[in-house]
């Protein structure tokens, strides 16, 4: 594995003192994972709180529970974090005096919260579809999964880091998840979600890619048309506040995306900004579309989304998990962040999210980078931004809440 910093919390917080310290609490938290005590498993109340299980990657201790989907911080940014083995050294969510703390080593750091269920979770669509297997939440976004099926993996060409397959198995055994969705039960789903007036601020779709159709991936296409369709039947306006995980598609099929649905952003994550690696890490991705062609569409979706409305992703840390790519920290920063400034002056921006190695992939042994690592990033991804007057505030931390980097577009 590449080199890697050796400073703590406190000495990394002590090197970077203008670097927001819930922000970086919020990146160590995704670093290494939490706890629950049984203490404050006993504060969770299932008519009141959102219970994981509709998540379309899995856990890191493996299990597949009735636990909280995720917890709040006081400034208002999401922990995004799942259950991790007390081995693996994890942040310690317990309950202290009526309420929850987040504790690290016996050190009492945070009061946090577990997010509150929607109104509509516990209803059933027409069809008998209970809704919160067809449409997930986060506190202030509607986050669908309508192919939970990913078919890179159909020959063993699925992301490293990804769990996606292996995760829908349990899923579909254990509490009956569909892996694909119908519109018709979309569209029930949310109009009943709307009607908790003021709670949602946008709309979220991503699932698994699909190369099948006459072109490739039009497929893929063609059922994200039915479902914004659907969802837009629940709209006055053609186009709503929307963002779309997706494949890397060609100009008409971003196009048709655009024209025939009331979408308003996209996503097409790349994953990591090297080829080297990428072809490694992403074989899939590779084999179907190939890092060129992947960075030339997301600029290809400029011209029809505009600028401030396209993104991509990665899975920052990955990129260090073989000393074969990079020898350490400095020099992987150096060739991700010079990446993404050439994707930025295109107006594409690039968001981070802290790679957690699953269980049940193939870099599951494999270790995430730095908290270092990840401020320098997250700040180097902030300052790219403003260099070319980017904008992220349809993946920011209201919308989504998984970027330390658009964390920070609200504080600088």
């Amino acid at each position: 594995m590449a080199k890697r910093s050796k400073l703590n919390f406190e000495e990394t917080a002590d090197k970077y003192p203008n670097f927001p310290k819930l922000v970086m609490l919020k990146i160590d938290v995704h670093r290494r994972g939490v706890y629950y005590t049984p203490q404050a498993l006993s504060a969770v109340d299932e008519n009141l709180h959102q219970l994981a299980g509709q998540d379309i990657f899995g856990t890191r201790d493996g299990k597949l529970q009735s636990r909280p989907e995720a917890l709040t911080l006081r400034d208002g940014t999401s922990i995004l974090s799942p259950p991790a083995p007390l081995e693996n050294n994890p942040y310690i969510v317990d309950l202290i005096d009526g309420k929850l703390i987040l504790t690290d080593q016996g050190k009492e750091l945070e009061e946090v919260y577990y997010w509150e269920k929607p109104d509509f979770f516990d209803k059933r669509t027409s069809s008998g579809a209970i809704m919160k297997n067809i449409v997930n939440a986060r506190p202030q976004r509607l986050y669908l999964i309508p192919n939970r099926y990913c078919h890179f993996w159909s020959d063993d060409q699925g992301c490293r880091f990804c769990d996606i397959v292996n995760n829908l198995k349990r899923q579909k055994d254990e509490i009956a998840m569909q892996t694909r969705v119908k519109p018709k039960d979309v569209s029930e789903t949310i109009k009943e979600a709307l009607k908790e007036k003021g709670r949602y601020g946008a709309i979220c779709l991503t699932s698994g890619s699909d190369f099948h159709g006459e072109k490739p991936f039009d497929k893929e296409i063609d059922y994200y048309i039915e479902i914004l369709s659907a969802i837009g039947e629940n709209f006055e306006t053609k186009k709503f506040p929307s963002q779309l995980i997706c494949s890397a598609v060609t100009k008409d099929q971003l196009k048709r995306l655009y024209d025939q649905t009331g979408l308003l952003s996209l996503t097409m994550d790349i994953e990591v900004l090297d080829e080297r690696v990428f072809n490694q890490v992403c074989p899939g991705k590779a084999k179907w579309i190939g890092y060129k062609e992947w960075k030339k569409r997301l600029i290809d979706a400029v011209e029809i989304f505009g600028e401030n409305r396209v993104n991509t992703g990665i899975v920052s840390g990955v990129e260090l998990a073989d000393r074969a790519w990079f020898d350490d920290e400095d020099e992987a920063l150096e060739s991700t962040l010079k990446e993404a400034d050439e994707l930025a002056s295109f107006g594409v921006s690039t968001v981070n999210m802290v790679w957690i190695p699953r269980p049940n992939t193939y870099l599951a042994d494999r270790q995430n980078a730095s908290l270092e690592y990840y401020v320098r990033l997250s700040q180097g991804l902030q300052e790219i931004r403003r260099k070319h007057n980017l904008e992220i505030d349809f993946d920011d931390y209201r919308r989504c809440g998984n970027h330390p980097d658009s964390d920070l577009a609200r504080v600088f």
